[in-house]
């Protein structure tokens, strides 16, 4: 069975980086805390300070994705960060 692998880019206004770092890694350690079907959930801030954080998130399979994607928490970070933000992509990958 295929995992799934999400790479998300943030690009973060200057003034909320602290707060956005703040709100998202507190949303990876529950992920990693509380989700069976979370394999890794990595927040990664560039070397050099471009405005951007990323992370890297593996889940078990399809479902545990799903899972994660229909969370509460889910909606309830991305409303708590939306106005610290311009831009975020996610790109979905299989590992198979």
């Amino acid at each position: 069975m295929s995992k799934v692998a999400i790479a998300v880019e943030f690009h973060v206004k200057p003034e909320h980086r602290t707060a956005f770092e703040a709100i998202i890694r507190e949303h990876a350690r529950l992920s990693r805390e509380t989700e069976p079907g979370c394999v890794r959930f990595d927040v990664l801030v560039p070397k050099k300070d471009d405005g951007r954080i990323l992370l890297f998130e593996l889940y078990a399979d399809e479902k545990a994705f799903q899972d994660h994607s229909a969370l509460p928490r889910l909606a309830e970070t991305r409303e708590r960060y939306k106005d610290m933000i311009t831009e975020r992509r996610i790109t979905v990958c299989s590992t198979d």
